[in-house]
């Protein structure tokens, strides 16, 4: 006998509820990641951009870390290796208070801020020199410069590779299943291990994703196409 296709099994009742949470915390380790990782690529392209070598290195250091070690491994490190550094009153905080998923945020957001300020950073590049140096004759301040001129142009500039970084965390946020956040991907597997459904399982889950990716990927072109630089 052939194998007959029930998605039924998987779309109703409490695997349905599973689907639902799994993607409800797919989202919200994503989208805490993705603000996270910006605001920490913000400040290295900064810090980055200073004319003090030894912060460059610092800043050089964190980004070749995260950019060579797989997003797994840190993964291990945030949640097995970062509990042993912490007093036993902090861990047991932290494990009452959903510590995979705060440890997964914060790995996913180090991990990306590193990609996303080397975006920042070949934006920041790509806008002539002439801008810094007129600025600064204007009497405006580095933050201010940063601020008022180079970011909000090298943003625009940087935009496309940001969006593909998105969609790569996004993606992304599949691994925090390893270390026990109950995402989307763990839901497929825990519905396969229950119901033996297993092409359901992963086809639901496979369409899931291709949504919202596609979803990232039609948004993202939209926001390029409205922030292009004219010239």
């Amino acid at each position: 006998m052939g194998y007959d296709l029930d998605f039924s099994v998987v779309l109703s009742g409490r695997y349905l509820e599973m689907l639902l949470s799994g993607l409800a915390t797919t989202m919200l380790l994503f989208v805490s990641g993705w603000f996270l990782g910006l605001a920490i690529a913000l400040v290295l392209t900064l810090i980055r951009a200073t004319p003090f070598k030894p912060l460059q290195w610092l800043v050089a250091a964190y980004v070749e870390y995260h950019r060579n070690v797989p997003l797994l491994v840190q993964l291990f490190v945030w949640y097995f290796g970062m509990p042993q550094l912490l007093p036993l009153s902090v861990n047991r905080f932290l494990n009452q208070h959903n510590a995979e998923l705060g440890f997964a945020v914060i790995a996913v957001s180090c991990f990306m801020a590193a990609y996303m300020s080397e975006d920042f950073r070949s934006g920041l590049r790509a806008v002539p020199k002439a801008q810094r140096e007129a600025a600064r004759a204007m009497g405006f301040s580095f933050l201010q410069t940063m601020r008022w001129i180079l970011i909000p142009q090298a943003w625009r500039i940087a935009l496309p590779a940001l969006v593909n970084q998105t969609l790569h965390m996004f993606k992304g946020t599949s691994l925090a299943g390893i270390i026990g956040v109950v995402e989307l991907t763990d839901v497929a597997r825990q519905i396969e291990d229950n119901t033996f459904r297993v092409f359901e399982a992963f086809g639901v889950v496979t369409a899931i994703y291709l949504i919202c990716t596609l979803t990232l990927m039609l948004g993202g072109a939209a926001l390029s196409r409205r922030f292009q630089l004219r010239t």
